[in-house]
């Protein structure tokens, strides 16, 4: 065992030397990526199917409100939602009362892991994120997440061109997202060694 542990570190050593330059620059463009986005968390009251419609009609409302659409960066992505907890609240509260649901609405920015999801032809790393994070009820339901900031999330009524959802990202973190095979070992590794230094 201790055997297989030091040739295992050996060999992430290794990789690591050989690599140096190349691990970092991916790395950061990682950091930069998780840093630049500011994801939507909707979570249903329950599994139950009722609740699951609720949580989708609100998911829809608030899309359709195009709430970011003033928003030039992440900063600005976050002051509007910050500024706007109230109405959002609102909407998703009267959105559950035209459908004859009593329950309350809770909403916060928060700082939250999120496992590797896929969007269309892209997948958002896993990772910490900024959100803005909304509970049904009891929030015991399954959840419902986009990227609203850059705006990846699209009304259902409205079709997405071809790669435009990856205009607001560089080069690198496009790739990131595009091929995520091939960075998936390298950032555990990455995510790993800054575990350890924090």
């Amino acid at each position: 065992m201790k055997k297989n542990i030091i040739l295992f570190g050996g060999l992430i050593l290794a990789i690591i030397i050989s690599n140096i330059s190349s691990f970092i620059s991916d790395g950061k463009a990682l950091d930069e990526l998780r840093g630049s986005v500011l994801r939507l968390h909707i979570l249903a009251e329950s599994d139950s199917e009722y609740d699951q419609k609720l949580k989708i009609k609100v998911r829809d409302r608030l899309l359709e409100s195009d709430i970011f659409s003033g928003a030039e960066s992440i900063e600005d992505a976050e002051k509007i939602a910050r500024e706007k907890l109230p109405e959002i609240i609102d909407m998703a509260e009267q959105t559950l009362r035209e459908n004859g649901c009593k329950l309350p609405v809770t909403a916060e920015i928060i700082n939250m892991d999120f496992d590797e999801r896929v969007y269309g032809d892209i997948t958002m790393p896993a990772g910490n994120y900024k959100a803005l994070r909304i509970k049904i009820g009891s929030a015991k339901g399954h959840n419902w997440w986009c990227v609203m900031y850059p705006p990846l999330c699209i009304p259902p009524a409205c079709e997405i061109e071809e790669n435009e959802e990856t205009v607001f990202f560089s080069e690198k973190e496009t790739d990131i997202m595009k091929k995520p095979e091939k960075y998936k070992v390298k950032f555990a590794i990455w995510d790993k060694i800054k575990s350890i230094f924090n």
